[in-house]
């Protein structure tokens, strides 16, 4: 029973950080219509920022996630300006080379400024030691990252479902000419959106460092990753996101403590299956 509650804790908190990172991803994906593989770079950026800030400059952890979520969003704002906005509508495969381009320009970067280490973000001390729950004890930062899952899964549908943001967003994606002679400024709407992609992406990195080490080559290592997290829910559906976290992260953290030997076999014999029985995603809408 002590393995399977492990299992099941580490599972339910692997499979919360790429729903908090991929989310982003399927929100591009799903309602703006943008295949941005470069989605893992402004999580390593994020974690790059949060860990300076941690170890240079000494600030604590709450401070360095706001510094970091803020700084990565600043950096992303003229790179969607003056690249993405290029893209919207574009074929996806225009997409998907200038965003992978990308990713190798910002792994560029990071080695020839920060060197080719892992880079740590100590823990406050609440987050350091194991919480007891009477009948037994669980890393404290697993419990964070499980609580951070939560959170930022209702925050988005109510951003999405039940705002006048999430209805121009929404129309936007269904016919950008229409909306805009409703008075909708796209421009706008799709600014705000990959800014909250991009900020949810760079706090994923942060808060899923214990499990998914920041280095130079984050990026492309996770890249597949987070696209196939997105693929297995359903583009753009958050719900779908959730649940296809949940069940891979089960999947892969079971087959690593069973036969640590077979790596990420059964993580992709899983996404195998599941987009054989639905090539539209668990939850996502048909073409």
């Amino acid at each position: 029973m002590q393995t399977v509650f492990s299992v099941g804790t580490d599972a339910l908190a692997y499979g919360m950080v790429l729903f908090v990172i991929s989310i982003g991803l399927s929100v591009t994906m799903g309602l703006m219509r943008v295949v941005n593989l470069a989605h893992g770079a402004f999580a390593m950026i994020g974690g790059y920022i949060a860990s300076y800030a941690t170890q240079i400059l000494g600030l604590g952890y709450g401070v360095a996630i706001l510094l970091a979520v803020v700084g990565t969003i600043l950096i992303a704002i003229p790179i969607e300006r003056f690249l993405f906005r290029r893209i919207y509508g574009a074929p996806e495969l225009t997409q998907v080379l200038m965003t992978i381009g990308l990713t190798f320009c910002v792994i560029g970067i990071a080695n020839y400024v920060f060197g080719p280490t892992l880079k740590t973000i100590p823990l406050p001390e609440t987050l350091r030691g194991p919480v007891d729950l009477g009948f037994r004890s669980i890393a404290a930062h697993k419990l964070f990252a499980i609580a951070c899952g939560i959170v930022v899964a209702g925050a988005l549908w109510v951003l999405i479902d039940k705002t006048s943001f999430g209805v121009k967003l929404r129309a936007s994606v269904d016919n950008a000419a229409m909306a805009a002679s409703l008075g909708v400024r796209t421009k706008i709407v799709y600014a705000v959106s990959s800014a909250v992609a991009v900020g949810l992406a760079a706090f994923g990195g942060i808060v899923g460092a214990e499990l998914l080490p920041i280095e130079p080559y984050y990026a492309l290592r996770y890249m597949v990753t987070f696209l196939v997290v997105v693929s297995v829910g359903g583009a753009g559906s958050i719900p779908g996101a959730l649940v296809a976290c949940l069940v891979l992260g089960a999947i892969d953290t079971t087959g690593r403590y069973l036969v640590p030997e077979y790596g990420e076999f059964f993580f992709y014999l899983a996404v195998i299956a599941i987009v054989c029985v639905f090539p539209n995603g668990i939850l996502g809408r048909r073409s």
